[in-house]
């Protein structure tokens, strides 16, 4: 599929692609159970409205990929993208490296592992967003998340991280700065500043904790 293809794939079922170069605004929309692998992939409105995707040893490059889509597993998958993976349900990503700002907003029930998520404003109101084992890059991220988890995570340039966050999270090294997240426990090696002004929630209960040494 060409650049100048505009909707290449809508509407299809189980359905496999396989080493195979991915052009067009529109690629992969209102489609279910559908298999790629090693593949690249170039399509500004990738993989809107499906579901059952499985996605392995892929490369994209993306504006808005995925917007509500369910059900998707990803695996060796490297994203260069914007606005990427909103509204979407169910997902798993491991071994991946993630270039994309404004991510996951709106999601629910997502799991990344092993990952690099690099990007600014990452998770903002998301539910049941959970990383593990990943470096994170960015300002501003995870806030306004339900039920957010961090497990052995790095964050690098993370400023104003958490703000009106219910999180549990265990940070490996630095945290720039946390901002009046509302509830939970957040723990790290150290954290640059702590802002817990007048705009805190009221009845805002997060245990914040820099491990001792």
């Amino acid at each position: 599929m060409t650049e100048t293809c505009r909707a290449a794939i809508w509407y299809s079922t189980h359905m496999t692609i396989i080493k195979s170069h991915l052009g067009g605004i529109k690629a992969l929309r209102e489609c279910e159970d559908i298999t790629i692998e090693d593949c690249t992939i170039q399509s500004p409105e990738f993989g809107w409205f499906s579901h059952k995707i499985t996605v392995k040893n892929t490369e994209l490059e993306s504006e808005y990929p995925f917007l509500q889509s369910s059900d998707i597993l990803f695996d060796n998958f490297v994203l260069n993208g914007k606005y990427s993976f909103q509204y979407v349900e169910n997902v798993e990503i491991k071994n991946s490296r993630l270039d994309t700002k404004d991510a996951f907003w709106h999601s629910k029930n997502v799991t990344v592992s092993d990952s690099i998520v690099k990007g600014e404003y990452l998770g903002w109101y998301s539910e049941n967003l959970k990383l593990i084992r990943c470096k994170i890059i960015g300002t501003q991220p995870l806030c306004y998340a339900k039920g957010l988890v961090l497990e052995d995570c790095e964050m690098i340039d993370c400023d104003l991280s958490f703000e009106y966050s219910n999180v549990n999270a265990s940070i490996k090294g630095s945290i720039t700065s946390v901002k009046n997240p509302n509830g939970g426990h957040i723990i790290a090696d150290s954290i640059g500043e702590i802002i817990l002004d007048e705009n805190q929630h009221a009845g805002s209960s997060c245990v914040i904790e820099v491990r001792n040494k």
